[in-house]
Formats: C-alpha cells, structure tokens, sequence
C-alpha cells in the first residue's frame, strides 16, 4: 500500500465519518514536542525516582 493509494481512499469517506478517519490518522503523525500532560508526568517520574530510587529487575515477583 502507499500513500497514494490512501490519499485516493480519502475522497470515498462520506463527510460524517471525517473526523473517526482524521482522529485515527492523526495518532500516527510523530510529535516534535511532548504535549503539556507528557512534560507533567516526566517531570513526576524523575522527581519519584530521584526522592524513592527504583526497583531493580530481581526484586519483582512475576509470579
């Protein structure tokens, strides 16, 4: 499949389904920047592992 063939499919969506279509496609176009909630829990990781450390891959029960 290439992108010519998706661009062609594009003209057969009927309008009410726009945006189903756009909110999928869009998901897969990669970011430059993280978004303001991705900066908020980066921040939160680094600041829990810097005050609690982690927990190494032998401590873990996958049992």
């Amino acid at each position: 499949m290439s992108k010519e063939m998706l661009k062609g499919l594009i003209d057969l969506i009927d309008e009410e389904d726009m945006e189903t279509i756009f909110r999928v496609l869009v998901r897969f176009v990669p970011e430059d920047k993280p978004m303001p909630d991705e900066v908020e829990a980066i921040y939160r990781a680094n600041k829990s592992i810097a005050e609690q450390g982690t927990v190494s891959y032998d401590e873990i029960d996958w049992n």
